[in-house]
């Protein structure tokens, strides 16, 4: 557990030198709610998503710069898991208090008629977000390939009709769902459907996530580079 703890402070230490990202993260979500403020349905899930585009692009940008640091970490006793969990946890932290101040701003500011479930959207938003990020930032090398990558699946989110069979696989689908349920009057299939989605969306990145992780720091580059110069001295 303490190890889960010392991970998770220097994410948040690594967050705070990144005055950008924590900027972006902030004011994104902002942005997509101001851009349809007039419909009280369409602001929430547009607020919704620019949560979601922040959050994973904060989960991208710290889980690159870990690649250099989790190799160290392993050789002096952090396991996987622990890397993964601290990691996962600062920047859930994070994001779920970016998620309380937009809450309160749609809570006063649009006639929601059931703020818990609003609560509960922007919530899942955040758990799917991070992980999705992580996601990302395991797959591919750099944080341009990473940020272009989320560019374009937020925009084809954005643009593809929700009401689409399609669109279920697409990660933040499940905002549209518990965004009807929050807004409109209908019945609690709408949320069940949201949180299944959601929920194993999130599951699913964050054990794929945990896979790579512990294939890249089980490759241990650094002992390879070690055991040819002393093989090669000793033909």
């Amino acid at each position: 557990m303490t190890k889960v703890l010392t991970v998770a402070e220097m994410v948040l230490r690594d967050l705070a030198r990144r005055r950008t990202v924590l900027g972006m993260l902030f004011l994104l979500p902002l942005a997509f709610y101001a851009a349809r403020h007039d419909q009280t349905g369409q602001a929430i899930r547009f607020a919704s998503l620019g949560l979601g585009w922040g959050a994973s692009t904060a989960g991208l940008f710290s889980g690159n710069s870990a690649k250099t640091v989790e190799p160290r970490l392993r050789l002096v006793g952090y396991s996987s898991l622990a890397l993964l969990i601290g990691r996962l946890a600062s920047l859930l932290l994070v994001s779920w208090a970016i998620a309380g101040a937009y809450f309160l701003l749609i809570y006063f500011d649009q006639d929601i008629r059931r703020p818990g479930a609003l609560a509960l959207m922007l919530m899942l938003t955040a758990l799917i977000a991070v992980p999705l990020g992580m996601l990302i930032g395991a797959l591919v090398p750099r944080d341009l390939e990473g940020t272009l990558l989320l560019i374009g699946l937020v925009g084809v989110q954005m643009a593809v009709d929700p009401a689409k069979s399609s669109s279920k696989y697409l990660p933040f689908w499940s905002s549209r769902e518990i965004g009807t349920y929050v807004v409109d009057n209908v019945d609690s299939g709408y949320l069940t459907r949201g949180l299944q989605h959601g929920l194993g969306m999130a599951v699913g990145m964050i054990v794929l996530t945990g896979v790579l992780t512990v294939v890249r720091l089980r490759r241990r580059k650094h002992l390879q580079s070690i055991r040819q110069p002393v093989a090669a001295a000793m033909r």
